[in-house]
Parts: C-alpha cells; sequence; structure tokens
C-alpha cells in the first residue's frame, strides 16, 4: 500500500511540473513520446483551437473531428517544431491548413453568401433597444457578413489576440499585406455596425 501512494504521489507530481512547463518544452517532451506532455498541451489549447476551427467550417461535428486531427498530428510531428513562432500560433496555423483542406472537400466554395443568407437580419428593429447580448449578437452576424479573407483578420487578432506578425505567420501572407486586410476590415465592420444602430463599436 505505501508503495501504490508513493507512485501516485510521483505520478501527481510529475503532472503538476509538467503544468508549469512552457509550450515549447511541452513539445520537446512530445517529440520523445511522453503522453503526458501531449495530454497538457491538448487541455492547454484544444478550446482555441475549436473555437477557431469552428468559425472557419461553421460546423461543430467537423470542427470536433479535425481539433482531433490537429493534435494527432502534433504528436507525429512534434520534433519538426522550430521555434519559429509560439506553439499557439503553430497550432493555428495547423488548424487553418486543415479547416480549409475540409471546406475544399465539402466543396463549400459559396460559402460567405450562404452564411449572409442563413443570418437574421438584426437591423430591422432599430427602434429596440439593445443590451448587451443583443449588441453581442449584431457585432458576430456584422462580422459574418465580411469576406472570408476580412472576417479571419479579424477573428484572429480580435478573438486569439495575435500580433500582426504571428498573423502572417499563420495564413503566409506579410505583415503588410495583413495589417491592409485589417485596415479594410475594420471600415467595414464599422459600416455594418453603423447601419445596425451599433455606433459605439463602430468608432
Amino acid at each position: 500500500m505505501p508503495n501504490v501512494i508513493a507512485i501516485n504521489a510521483q505520478a501527481s507530481q510529475s503532472i503538476i511540473a509538467a503544468q508549469a512547463t512552457s509550450d515549447d518544452m511541452l513539445l520537446e517532451s512530445i517529440a520523445d513520446g511522453n503522453r503526458t506532455s501531449m495530454h497538457i498541451l491538448y487541455c492547454r489549447h484544444n478550446v482555441r483551437v475549436y473555437r477557431f476551427i469552428l468559425r472557419i467550417v461553421r460546423d461543430a461535428t467537423t470542427a470536433e473531428d479535425l481539433v482531433s486531427q490537429v493534435f494527432l498530428d502534433v504528436w507525429r510531428t512534434a520534433g519538426q517544431f522550430q521555434g519559429r513562432s509560439q506553439v499557439s500560433t503553430w497550432l493555428l496555423s495547423i488548424a487553418r491548413f486543415k479547416a480549409l483542406t475540409a471546406m475544399r472537400q465539402r466543396r463549400f466554395e459559396d460559402i460567405d453568401q450562404e452564411d449572409v443568407r442563413q443570418i437574421p437580419d438584426d437591423c430591422d428593429t432599430p427602434e429596440t433597444s439593445l443590451d448587451r447580448s443583443d449588441t453581442s449578437a449584431i457585432l458576430r452576424a456584422c462580422v459574418q457578413k465580411l469576406s472570408p479573407a476580412h472576417r479571419e483578420i479579424i477573428n484572429l487578432v480580435y478573438y486569439h489576440e495575435k500580433s500582426v506578425e504571428e498573423v502572417g505567420q499563420i495564413i503566409g501572407i506579410p505583415q503588410s499585406t495583413v495589417k491592409t486586410r485589417m485596415f479594410y476590415a475594420r471600415k467595414q465592420l464599422a459600416d455594418l455596425l453603423k447601419t445596425c444602430g451599433v455606433d459605439r463599436f463602430a468608432a
């Protein structure tokens, strides 16, 4: 019995130590086949990766499947990570590639226009007072009306708090292009919000 307690204590200490480890160190450990490190990395990032993918594919089941594929890739290729970006940026790069591949396979070439048709028009009743939840719903609807390229920029910068440099790494475009897309995305979003009577977010 004392041996079992000692083993459990050691396992607990190992997990606590892993939780305090940086993402980069976790990847090094994963590359050596450490399953505990893989579990810790998954717990840290799976929700963010899922939400990122879901905004692209707009299907919960597909998003869940793709999250599994992303972390399976991480398990297989952890040794190839070269530390040129944050681990979270690397994960979102893998996630973006898989999400776009899934979209092509499903042949949703006209997904943006289809999204727009499915979004309820929250601007039909400007006389209705807007509480916080209504405003959030309108903001989400307006973001969905952006072009895919502009929506992707807004998603990465505001929802995933990525820098211009990190966005460029994830999408694979120059920082200057990121800045240009951000400028036009914010301008278009501001116009959409003003149309809906939400001026405080359109400033």
